[in-house]
């Protein structure tokens, strides 16, 4: 029997249900292509009146590749809950490693970061995804997530 899959989006408002992140540690402002649990890409709107850029840099503005990073895995967090949500389940998922980690290029006001995430694996509560950080059609970074997915306790 195959499992079908839908592809959709998630709006801002729908990514709020889903993760428990809020400003200004939401790093994604929507999601624009999901294929079930398999494949997905996030959108971060970078602003210069984002809080970090306060410090770094206030001359030379770069969105910091840690926060890249968790763009990517909020992504795959945020697809990895509306397909279980599908079956009645609520879940959080929790970052459990970064491999592979490599950044190309800065990102700054006035771009827009798009987060390609693809599953590598899931297997029960552990899931691996492949992630890209990509602006103007350049890969800026990439990155391979491990999550562990977790029943919510509310």
């Amino acid at each position: 029997m195959t499992e079908s899959t839908e592809l959709t989006a998630m709006s801002i408002a729908e990514i709020l249900t889903a993760l428990p992140h809020r400003y200004p540690f939401l790093m994604i402002d929507k999601i624009i292509k999901i294929n079930g649990d398999e494949t997905a890409v996030g959108v971060k709107n970078v602003t210069f009146n984002e809080p970090i850029f306060q410090g770094h840099f206030p001359e030379n503005p770069i969105f910091p590749g840690v926060l890249i990073i968790e763009g990517m895995a909020q992504t795959a967090g945020a697809i990895v809950i509306k397909h279980d949500s599908n079956s009645g389940k609520k879940n959080i998922v929790l970052m459990l490693g970064v491999d592979k980690a490599k950044f190309r290029k800065p990102a700054g006001p006035g771009d827009v970061i798009e987060f390609h995430i693809a599953k590598i694996q899931r297997r029960r509560n552990v899931g691996r995804y492949k992630a890209e950080a990509i602006v103007d059609g350049t890969v800026i970074a990439e990155a391979e997530i491990t999550a562990m997915i977790v029943e919510a306790t509310s």
